[in-house]
């Protein structure tokens, strides 16, 4: 399976799609003290990091929207939204944190020459704000988040963006995810879909979407590859 993965569709040059939170970092302590701290203000309830796992995947909103499921009108929706953002943009330097291994993985990908690019339905700003920060040797050929106007994942539009900056097909093109979303993701634009373990969905639901792939490390990527 790991030289089918290497020569997608007899094309010998492949580019990987990374997605952020839950798959390259450890976002979900920041993303939770923020939200709290929001909905503590606003004298809503609290979560768990566990609850707050299974709220992580959609985008800032959808976040909002199930933290707050009470809260339907969407002018408050809003406002609890920009307040978490606001929160958050202070905040996710001391909450969030690289998963072992995963730069060095990065490093032997950069080394291979093998064109790598994040895309994620965090916010744009944020997404560009931390990327770089967390992973400061690293050239990735596109760093994408959730803009206003672009549908976000599970719609194929940025997979699809990232791989004409690439100068790939969408079939030498593989999203790496931990969630069901990046597998869609990749179904949905023609791509290698490869699940990894270690983020914030779990494996049953990973492996019910077939992904072409599923590994629990880091360095199982790189063994895929070769």
């Amino acid at each position: 399976m790991g030289q089918g993965l290497g020569h997608t569709g007899g094309v010998t040059t492949y580019g990987l799609i990374f997605d952020l939170d839950g798959t390259l970092v450890d976002s979900l302590p920041g993303i939770a003290n923020s939200l709290n701290r929001v909905l503590a203000s606003l004298r809503l309830p609290r979560h768990s990091l566990h609850a707050v796992r299974g709220f992580i995947g959609n985008g800032a909103r959808v976040l909002i929207s199930r933290a707050a499921p009470l809260v339907t009108d969407d002018e408050l929706l809003g406002q609890i939204e920009q307040a978490f953002k606001a929160d958050y943009d202070r905040a996710w330097p001391t909450g969030s944190a690289v998963y072992p291994k995963v730069t060095g993985m990065l490093e032997e990908l950069q080394r291979r020459e093998v064109p790598i690019a994040v895309l994620s339905n965090k916010t744009h700003a944020f997404t560009t704000a931390m990327v770089p920060t967390l992973f400061p040797n690293i050239s990735f050929a596109a760093v994408l988040g959730q803009r206003a106007g672009i549908a976000h994942k599970p719609d194929p539009a940025g997979a699809f963006e990232i791989a004409a900056l690439m100068g790939l097909p969408p079939k030498a093109c593989m999203v790496i995810g931990d969630s069901t979303i990046d597998l869609e993701t990749a179904r949905n634009s023609g791509m290698t879909a490869i699940a990894v373990t270690w983020g914030y969905h779990d494996r049953a639901a990973l492996l019910a979407r077939l992904p072409d792939a599923i590994i629990d490390t880091p360095e199982e990527l790189l063994s895929l590859l070769e």
